[in-house]
């Protein structure tokens, strides 16, 4: 079993800005050593998560809406005591960090109107370094 690891690097508005990532990780499975496996996508920080949905238009505004409605940016977070981002810490919490994909022929066993996205829900925009590791033979 081998292991190679390699880092990303995505430019965000935060906001919850959702950015789609399906094609930068399938190129680094399709050039990388590995021809079967996982690439699991992790997004140190505590204010972005990674997760799949058809990123078309009408979903996206959908998903940005729900979160919203789900964990207002309006409510009275503790943590606004110290900075202007306690939704961002919560919603991003629910969401969660990483994200596992399976490959076969290096190719990711997406669905076909499945993409790999990044969220970020911080208030500014930040560089954002994900870490992907791809696990497999």
């Amino acid at each position: 079993m081998a292991v190679h690891t390699t880092r990303l690097r995505v430019e965000t508005r935060g906001g919850t800005d959702i950015i789609d990532l399906t094609a930068r990780v399938a190129a680094h499975v399709q050039n990388g050593p590995i021809r079967e496996g996982t690439v699991t996508l992790f997004v140190p920080g505590s204010t972005a998560g990674v997760t799949t949905v058809e990123y078309e238009p009408g979903v996206v505004a959908d998903l940005r809406e729900a979160w919203e409605r789900l964990l207002p940016a309006d409510h009275p977070y503790r943590h606004n005591a110290i900075d202007d981002n306690g939704h961002s810490h919560v919603r991003a919490a629910f969401l969660g960090p990483s994200l596992n994909v399976p490959f076969t022929n290096r190719r990711l066993a997406l669905g076909t109107w499945q993409q790999i996205v990044l969220v970020d829900f911080d208030t500014h925009p930040r560089q954002r370094e994900l870490i992907l590791q791809v696990v497999g033979d």
